[in-house]
């Protein structure tokens, strides 16, 4: 451009010309979309022909899309996929939609002082990585935080109180003996005389005695046979309360065990 015109001034912009974006295009693209395969918005302005510009604005104005970022979950096997399925079926079979609504969702959860932290929210805007350190562009981690380890259930009338384990672990004797009778205290208060107790796969809730126990008190339970492995998006409080619950605390000023069990 310079050797014929002596100008650095563009005659047209770089890249695909703007598109008229008729019906046919916008069809070409939700096509497109909805095929198995994966394709980024430059590969789609490439193959149709237009800007990537206008890949967007049809994504986002004509489709009413929007892009998630991909949630990780178990990769479950056949066997474990099979059991999820006979769940499914055991539940529709035995449970009608009010049956549902008197289950007490549990779980449990480790915190520590470092809380959570979003990489892809949390940006310091410079021109350079060290002028970006120099605005604090780290994030201190402790090497060893010290943590504790929250029970916690969830039904339709609210949440249990949860019970807090020091030490930050579980067995079958702490589960009997300090969570198991805070639960069937909670479940009968908000749920009445007929109601379903959920626990997960884990050792100590799998455990002989644990079970024992879950029979001899609760009105029902789902037992270890039951519960499919791999299966956290079944429980609210796995894929959503814990983390609506860590957003509400008050991280900057938790410095000491005892602060970080006064906030949760």
């Amino acid at each position: 451009m310079i050797n014929t015109t002596g100008s650095i001034t563009l005659t047209s912009p770089p890249g695909c010309p703007r598109a008229v974006l008729t019906n046919a295009t916008i069809v070409k693209v939700k096509n497109r979309l909805n095929q198995k395969k994966r394709v980024s918005t430059r590969k789609l302005a490439k193959d149709l022909k237009i800007s990537r510009t206008d890949v967007q604005r049809i994504l986002r104005e004509d489709l009413g899309c929007k892009p998630y970022k991909k949630r990780k979950q178990p990769k479950l096997t056949n066997l474990q996929k099979t059991r999820r399925i006979k769940f499914a079926n055991w539940v529709l079979n035995n449970y009608s939609k009010d049956d549902t609504k008197k289950w007490l969702f549990t779980d449990e959860k480790l915190f520590d002082f470092d809380g959570i932290y979003n990489s892809q929210n949390d940006r310091v805007w410079a021109v350079s990585r060290e002028e970006a350190d120099r605005k604090g562009g780290f994030r201190e981690k402790t090497k060893y935080p010290r943590k504790v380890m929250v029970w916690l259930g969830a039904c339709v009338e609210g949440l249990t109180t949860p019970v807090i384990l020091e030490n930050g672990t579980i067995d079958a004797e702490v589960y009997i003996n300090d969570v198991l009778p805070i639960a069937l205290k909670c479940g009968d208060k908000m749920l009445g005389s007929d109601w379903t107790y959920q626990q997960d796969g884990a050792r100590p809730y799998t455990h002989r005695l644990t079970q024992e126990w879950c029979v001899e008190n609760f009105p029902d339970f789902i037992s270890k046979e039951r519960w499919p492995p791999n299966s956290p998006d079944l429980c609210p409080l796995d894929y959503t309360l814990w983390n609506e619950l860590v957003q509400c605390m008050n991280w900057n000023r938790i410095t000491t065990k005892a602060t970080l069990i006064e906030e949760i």
